[in-house]
């Protein structure tokens, strides 16, 4: 027992080792929290949160497991500025905004940093980009693990389209696309602790035929394992847009769906749905533009069932590429197995590859991150 004691409290001895001070309250609406190392140099990192259900708990900044999660950078000197923005649920564009009014407030209590980066994991990533494109300025560079680097529309069309196809080869297993996406019926984000069963209850849905829910499965780049719980998350995060829309932005009456075992059949049977509010209501805001003018590293994984590596970077270097601006985009990549399964080490390496780049003018090289 003595043992197993010492282990668990190793890592929590560890990062009170390496930590000095710590820095906490709130803007606006915004709870944050800043860690300063014990040896600090000067160096700031700005940190943006993935995805967060309405309602969870703790909050970022009172969740001891991040504060550890943190110690890559800390261990380099860097302090760690995050922001748990004002609300929850689908929040770029609020990211985007509280995590600049952080840094406004690091600099004024702390003076200006040497460097400055940017590192956001999932949503976050997403956060990362769009300040990179928005505010740079006050950037030197910046890291996106696992990231909502495509156009926000895009990345929720392909969840609002895995809903829409999936209730024709399984129906009655999930909830109609028109009952998710209805503003009057009352959305209250999953219980972390009821996902099990309900994971259980979908999976027994569509394990009646695994075969043809292997092939949909394939088609939206998921392992079948994996299926249950991304359509959890898909109707959690539809649910939560139309609420903040007002309404549906999305519209698939021009949509031709392919990639099927019966493309004619299931262009005749699914549900189709009329947009009831503009996207760019929720949308528009810090949209992806390609735009940037200094170094990003984007790491992913070679497999990611929220975020598939054509959403998290092939479609964001397309961008880029069109944009002129190649040269401050570099692309790294895991053999890791799911959402943001990265190990320390990994994350640490994508980060000194970044810091060389931003001290040498070298452009860190592409590709395998062991």
């Amino acid at each position: 027992m003595k043992k197993l004691v010492f282990f668990i409290l190793l890592p929590y001895f560890l990062f009170a080792q390496s930590l000095e001070r710590i820095d906490s309250g709130s803007i606006g609406n915004a709870g944050f929290k800043i860690l300063f190392p014990t040896s600090w140099n000067k160096k700031l990192v700005m940190f943006a949160h993935g995805y967060e259900f309405m309602g969870s708990s703790p909050r970022q900044s009172a969740n001891r497991g991040w504060a550890n999660s943190m110690s890559v950078f800390l261990e380099r000197g860097f302090a760690i500025a995050a922001s748990d923005y004002s609300i929850q649920g689908f929040s770029m564009p609020t990211g985007v905004d509280d995590t600049e009014s952080l840094r406004q407030y690091f600099v004024n209590k702390y003076g200006k940093p040497d460097t400055t980066i940017i590192v956001g994991q999932s949503l976050g990533g997403g956060v990362a980009l769009a300040t990179m494109e928005n505010f740079g300025d006050g950037y030197d560079g910046a890291l996106g693990l696992c990231s909502f680097a495509s156009k926000p529309y895009l990345q929720c069309r392909k969840e609002f389209d895995i809903y829409a196809t999936f209730n024709v080869l399984f129906p009655g297993v999930v909830s109609s696309l028109s009952n998710v996406m209805d503003v009057q019926v009352p959305y209250q984000a999953i219980n972390p602790r009821e996902i099990g069963s309900k994971v259980e209850q979908i999976r027994k849905g569509y394990m009646k035929d695994s075969v043809l829910a292997t092939a949909f499965a394939k088609r939206f780049d998921l392992k079948l394992a994996d299926l249950a719980l991304s359509l959890i998350f898909n109707e959690n995060v539809l649910r939560d847009i139309a609420q903040k829309s007002g309404g549906n932005p999305f519209d698939n009456t021009n949509t031709i769906y392919t990639g099927f075992t019966n493309d004619l059949e299931m262009n005749q049977k699914v549900e189709r749905l009329s947009a009831t509010v503009d996207p760019n209501k929720i949308f528009g805001k810090y949209d992806r533009t390609g735009i940037i003018d200094k170094p990003i590293v984007l790491m992913h994984t070679i497999y990611d069932q929220l975020i598939p590596p054509v959403l998290g970077a092939v479609n964001f270097e397309n961008m880029v590429h069109n944009q002129g601006k190649s040269k401050y985009l570099t692309v790294k990549y895991t053999g890791g197995q799911g959402h943001c399964a990265f190990a320390p080490a990994q994350i640490g390496t994508a980060f000194d590859e970044l810091r060389h780049w931003l001290k040498t003018g070298i452009k860190a090289t592409p590709g395998f991150i062991k």
